[in-house]
């Protein structure tokens, strides 16, 4: 008998997340791609670049070999990560929105597949609900995951260009009145890495501990789906 198998396009900014899932409830008919997280400074690409994945693993098209957890770098690679498969039974797409404009539902419309509900990573790991209560009670907040710390430098810091131009630090963040740290593990050293970010754009910080959120369970229906 055939195992079914399923690819899922992802976001880079969830590998780890997406790798402890898969590892935690046993989906080892799972394929996890990861698109470079870069693409969340350049939104417009990202869905042409989930588009492009779609057709080669429908054309049964190669791709690279399994990399080891500790060796992917998120921000720029592009790593598949679990077992290969020549050809996929259903394709899902780990992305929410991600400031597409809804250009990435239209893409997934199209191709017939499905993705994450709302409009970014903060929403679905935080759960909607508790992402708009957080909102509502401050709505100068700006979030942080677990791999927005552990890439601020790269990702918000060089990312905006505060490296080169410290002097546009109130140009970004005048209106902001505080960073929510939403933590996807109980992990020191990120808290402490979150406490130094947040200390260097000048805000009060808090810690919501997410979890994994709606991601984990969108990921086990997956396993029921098939």
């Amino acid at each position: 008998m055939t195992t079914s198998r399923t690819l899922v396009i992802a976001c880079g900014a969830l590998a780890r997340e997406l790798l402890e899932i898969v590892r935690l409830n046993g989906l080892d008919d799972v394929t996890v791609e990861c698109l470079p997280a870069a693409l969340h400074n350049r939104p417009s690409e990202i869905p042409d670049a989930v588009r492009a994945r779609i057709h080669r693993a429908r054309a049964h098209e190669s791709v690279s070999l399994p990399e080891p957890a500790d060796s992917i770098d998120p921000v720029d690679d592009a790593r598949v990560l679990g077992e290969t498969a020549a050809t996929y039974d259903s394709i899902f797409v780990a992305y929410a929105d991600c400031g597409t404009g809804g250009l990435l539902q239209q893409v997934c419309a199209e191709e017939g597949v499905e993705m994450l509900d709302g409009a970014h990573c903060y929403q679905f790991f935080a759960t909607s609900p508790r992402f708009a209560e957080i909102q509502d009670a401050e709505i100068g907040s700006f979030y942080l995951t677990d791999f927005l710390v552990r890439h601020f430098d790269r990702m918000v810091w060089q990312g905006l260009g505060l490296d080169r131009h410290p002097e546009l630090l109130a140009d970004y963040f005048g209106n902001y009145t505080r960073l929510v740290y939403l933590a996807q593990t109980d992990d020191p050293a990120l808290l402490r890495s979150a406490e130094i970010a947040a200390d260097r754009l000048g805000l009060t910080m808090i810690v919501e501990r997410t979890g994994y959120g709606e991601l984990e369970p969108a990921m086990v229906q997956l396993k029921r789906h098939r």
